[in-house]
């Protein structure tokens, strides 16, 4: 028998400053046998860092043809591509040939720093591909915060993002790449 997902339930409240974006989202995210609370929540802070009305998860772990998060545009064009952990070059590739921009937000900092080692090369020939990288602390503090039932608070203002609910606040920066 198959395991099934875990569903998770989050009333998310945004405040972008950077980008002048506010809105509350009531969000349903499946956490995927194979998935981790910490992978999990850094799709939820994907989503939150790129809200926008048409930003969707998708099927994300167990297909091959998707990314994590994926906005699309009216006439169902991809607007955004959104990958967790460290894609290889092909997929990347095929991606920034689909999407208009494309994230990779990578979350384990060791590995991460040798993948961007080899994927040098590759990533300076996709100029609409960006990386952004977590450090593991940041990571961890995410999984921390993960609950079946979230109501969780958002503001960015300066690339500083604070998540947090009644109990904890976060403050998570990017790495430098």
């Amino acid at each position: 028998m198959a395991l099934k997902a875990t569903i998770f339930k989050a009333e998310l409240q945004i405040a972008d400053m950077d980008r002048h974006y506010y809105d509350s989202h009531t969000l349903t995210i499946a956490q995927h046998p194979s998935e981790t609370a910490e992978r999990m929540m850094v799709r939820l802070l994907a989503f939150a860092l790129y809200a926008n009305e048409r930003l969707a998860f998708t099927k994300g772990i167990s297909t091959d043809d998707e990314p994590d998060l994926w906005q699309k545009s009216l006439s169902d064009e991809i607007e955004l591509w959104i990958e967790l952990g460290q894609p290889e070059e092909k997929r990347l590739r095929k991606a920034a040939g689909r999407a208009e921009q494309v994230v990779v937000i990578t979350y384990n900092s060791r590995s991460a720093a040798v993948w961007r080692n080899q994927m040098r090369d590759a990533l300076a020939k996709l100029s609409n591909v960006t990386v952004r990288s977590l450090s593991n602390d940041s990571v961890e503090a995410l999984g921390r915060l993960a609950q079946r039932n979230m109501n969780l608070q958002c503001t960015i203002q300066d690339g500083e993002i604070g998540l947090g609910d009644d109990s904890q606040h976060l403050i998570i920066r990017f790495d430098a790449i």
